[in-house]
């Protein structure tokens, strides 16, 4: 079984150096193909931009093997071309953006089926903003104000990204609506990797992971481990 990494936005332009560095110590290094789905910028367009950046952010790291692969739609999810080139990843990297059209393309398709073979088989999923919460049981869409079942790689959680902006103030309404759901408030430029011991948590980057169960408010910075 591989890894899991979920960032909590503003994710290229070194400002995720130090989680997407361990998560590539982990798929295995400078070499490892590394695939990036852009699907969540596909709404408004944005997906060859956003795409681009994210090769631009990991050839800047030292990867060779880098690419944005076009799945940007529910036909391009089941092609089968796209669904080899996930399958045979280290480290498939799911960029921000439209939550929803993110997760009800995924969901089903021969891409996240391969996406979960690689995992199985010891690669890392990461994912930032859209990317993280759709990788969860829950994710909430503020579009729509309403909660959506996720890939479910987390379970029994739900993501707040970019916490330390606006994410936080998702927060009252989601206790309420589900208080028996680990909210995971991810702060920007900060990302939570389950490499610690017994499957645990650690936390890299510049801000925090804080967590919303039971009634408690629990804040971990850089370095700090926990369980989910």
């Amino acid at each position: 079984m591989g890894y899991l990494l979920l960032e909590g936005g503003a994710e290229f332009g070194g400002r995720m150096r130090l989680p997407d560095l361990r998560a590539l110590e982990l798929a295995g290094g400078f070499d490892t193909p590394l695939r990036i789905l852009p699907t969540a910028a596909a709404p408004d367009r944005n997906h060859v931009n956003a795409g681009g950046n994210g090769i631009r952010w990991f050839e800047s790291l030292g990867v060779k093997d880098v690419l944005s692969l076009p799945l940007i739609d529910k036909t391009s999810a089941n092609d089968a071309e796209i669904a080899n080139s996930l399958r045979e990843a280290k480290l498939i990297y799911l960029l921000g953006g439209f939550t929803h059209y993110l997760g009800q393309t995924l969901k089903g398709s021969l891409a996240w089926d391969a996406c979960i073979e690689a995992f199985e088989n010891g690669a890392v999923i990461a994912g930032s903003s859209a990317g993280a919460m759709v990788m969860c049981e829950f994710y909430y869409d503020p579009y729509e104000g309403k909660i959506h079942e996720g890939l479910n790689l987390v379970s029994n959680s739900l993501v707040l990204p970019h916490h330390n902006t606006f994410g936080k103030s998702w927060a009252p309404q989601l206790t309420k609506q589900i208080p028996s759901v680990t909210l995971l408030g991810i702060d920007e430029q900060t990302g939570m990797l389950n490499d610690a011991e017994r499957g645990m948590w650690n936390v890299y980057g510049a801000g925090e992971v804080t967590l919303y169960r039971a009634g408690r408010v629990e804040t971990y910075g850089a370095g700090k481990a926990f369980s989910v």
